[in-house]
């Protein structure tokens, strides 16, 4: 971009934030026995616009989008127990998946989620792929040492006969501050990890009795094996990339010493047993309670035992925990076959971890690039930007670089080299809330459901108004009138107000930019070169939500939109009462308002997508103007004969931009 001399655009334009020659974008992976409510819709329209904005910018070609279902593990399971034993369902669990992943399916394309493949671990072209990276990642696992096959406990029906799977008991939550509702076998439903042994009140759902434990061998990830590279590599996130905040103090608390917490009523009765206790030490006496930090995890099960039988009631913190690999559910990928683990599966979050890797290469085979995969999650050309909950932070934060580290051998460094996994962006969102409660499954007051939305709003509203939530710090509270009893009939809906920027002020600038020129200048659309200041404050504002899309801060981008959009607005409506008297103004009144409108559509594309290339095709104008390369053209450089140019007759009341039909009996405006 030129910078015109301007002190303000030579600055941005130096700061320019450097992108890499291709980008896979993935959104984390729904599970398969659910269709997708309103929470889940907001992860998909953030990576969607992320993802459509960096096909702008460079290239369609050099973006991979992807997602899936998440097909296998216990929540499956159970959830197929239970469409069964009281639906009456009749196919196979393989069936009770397909269903749900076309439901799915079904409801992104509704809202136009531009998914390059959106796959599924269990079936499909995607399922060989994925059997096979799986047993190639279990492989390089073993081979770096940190694998460790071990019996431990886990849960055992003995009314039913039966060992439970995760979803299978339900208890409270042992870490310490924890506020979910839902805890299941060893990990809650805001993604805290612990030992199974250290689940609070646990009761079966089979039988709704208490479960008992029974030894089970499974192969275990020492996570905790890279905790010095995992330090290393949240100081790298913090310098060096735009990773939430949160996110990254979130992960430092995995990373202290393993802590328990005790009220101070216990102090005299904890002294008795000290002694007897692995080495230890004080921290955080409060009048309250005290800590006691150890320094490994297997000192602290051990110490948690030896409180449990001397009555004394405690709380665990957060540290890395060794991570299951496999299982014995039989509805899993197969786990190849050892020694030690013949008739085990892949746990499912392990293998839904690099499920994106097989999905990257289901999607390259079907282009022929197959054995192409690394130049994708190897590359130092490339970025990889996961979106995800801030449930699943442990998972793709910790667990997955530490998996990542391995595959490199038994000495791993974090000055990691092409062809070996690089360093993923994690996108975490906070929480969705609906009517001031999280948006999820298994909440009291349910969420509406993605697809009932369309009832009530376009997508395009959906996906403006999802996007000014600032989820990257906070959680944001989603409050739609039509699913709202307290909503004040008087007030506008919460959920339009965003998007009335290009139902009513877009399209106003718009519809007078046509009629003008179908009025006074026979319908040709007036040739001439913009005035600098809108050239200067047009590449000010496509620098700024560049680097706002850079930083994954989409609230501050349609900030920017707003800004630009009315200002368009206002200019317009300020001098076209003088355009009788002036034609020379009125002429370049329309070539400056026509620029920003260039920019607009630029910056717009990847916000509504629909609507905006219904635009260009009624203007006639070039698709190419939505490609960043072209940043520096004017709108005349995509039209074929742009000096005697006569876009299409634009009717009277005839809009780019549509409310959903259930609202043009309201007035929102």
């Amino acid at each position: 971009m030129k910078d015109f001399g301007d002190i303000r655009l030579k600055n941005m334009i130096e700061h320019r934030p450097a992108i890499k020659k291709r980008a896979v974008v993935t959104s984390g992976l729904p599970y398969g026995n659910k269709s997708l409510h309103c929470g889940h819709i907001t992860l998909f329209i953030h990576s969607d616009f992320f993802a459509r904005f960096m096909r702008d910018r460079i290239g369609f070609e050099n973006v991979i989008y992807q997602s899936g279902t998440d097909c296998y593990g216990s929540p499956a399971m159970e959830g197929y127990r239970k469409a069964v034993e009281k639906e009456g369902y009749k196919g196979t669990i393989v069936d009770y998946v397909t269903k749900y992943h076309n439901i799915q399916k079904d409801i992104l394309d509704s809202y136009h989620i531009s998914t390059n493949i959106y796959g599924a671990s269990a079936f499909g072209e995607e399922k060989p792929f994925h059997d096979e990276f799986s047993a190639e990642i279990f492989k390089k696992l073993i081979e770096s040492g940190s694998m460790e096959y071990k019996s431990t406990l886990q849960f055992f029906d003995k009314k039913m006969n039966c060992f439970l799977n995760g979803r299978q008991v339900v208890g409270k939550c042992p870490i310490d501050g924890c506020l979910s509702e839902h805890a299941y076998a060893d990990e809650c439903d805001l993604g805290h990890q612990y030992m199974p042994k250290e689940l609070i009140n646990p009761v079966s759902v089979l039988s709704g009795e208490t479960p008992e434990f029974k030894e089970v061998g499974n192969w275990y990830f020492n996570v905790e094996n890279y905790i010095d590279e995992l330090k290393e590599w949240l100081d790298y996130l913090d310098k060096n990339t735009s990773t939430r905040k949160y996110m990254i103090k979130e992960v430092r608390e995995f990373l202290k010493k393993p802590e328990i917490y005790i009220k101070q009523e216990y102090l005299e009765k904890f002294k008795e047993i000290e002694f007897l206790l692995p080495t230890f030490e004080y921290a955080d006496e409060t009048k309250n309670s005290f800590t006691v930090i150890f320094n490994k995890l297997s000192d602290r099960e051990f110490a948690c035992e030896m409180l449990t039988d001397a009555g004394i009631r405690y709380r665990t913190g957060k540290t890395l925990t060794p991570f299951r690999i496999t299982g014995n559910l039989e509805w899993g990928v197969k786990c190849p076959d050892t020694d030690k683990s013949k008739d085990l599966t892949f746990y499912v979050w392990p293998e839904s971890l690099w499920a994106q890797i097989s999905l990257t290469k289901a999607y390259l085979n079907r282009t022929g690039k197959a054995n192409t995969w690394k130049d994708w999650w190897c590359s130092k050309d490339c970025n990889v930007y996961q979106f995800i909950g801030e449930d699943n932070i442990y998972f793709y934060g910790p667990v997955q670089m530490a998996l990542w580290l391995a595959t490199q051998g038994k000495n791993p460094t974090m000055d990691i080299k092409d062809g070996d996994l690089m360093v993923d962006n994690i996108v975490a969102n906070k929480h969705t809330l609906f009517l001031n409660n999280k948006a999820s499954s298994s909440a009291d007051i349910k969420p509406p459901m993605a697809n009932e939305l369309l009832n009530y709003y376009t997508e395009e509203q959906l996906r403006m108004h999802y996007l000014t939530m600032n989820v990257s710090n906070n959680s944001a509270n989603f409050m739609p009138k039509a699913f709202n009893p307290n909503a004040d009939p008087n007030e506008i809906d919460p959920v339009v107000r965003e998007y009335n920027l290009l139902t009513n002020v877009f399209n106003r600038v718009l519809r007078n930019l046509c009629y003008t020129w179908q009025r006074d200048f026979d319908g040709v659309m007036p040739y001439g070169t913009p005035d600098t200041e809108f050239l200067i404050e047009g590449n000010l504002t496509m620098l700024k939500v560049e680097k706002f899309m850079m930083e994954q801060k989409f609230h501050m981008v349609c900030y920017e939109l707003d800004t630009y959009i009315r200002n368009m607005n206002k200019y317009f409506a300020k001098n076209s009462s003088m355009f009788e008297k002036d034609k020379n103004l009125e002429k370049q009144v329309i070539v400056n308002t026509l620029h920003m409108v260039r920019v607009a559509i630029t910056l717009l594309h990847p916000v509504a997508p629909t609507s905006i290339e219904k635009l260009v095709k009624f203007m006639g104008i070039d698709e190419k103007i939505f490609s960043w390369k072209e940043e520096e053209k004017l709108i005349y450089d995509f039209i074929e004969n742009p000096k005697n140019h006569k876009p299409t007759f634009l009717n009277p009341k005839e809009d780019f931009f549509v409310k959903h039909p259930s609202q043009y009996e309201e007035t929102n405006e």
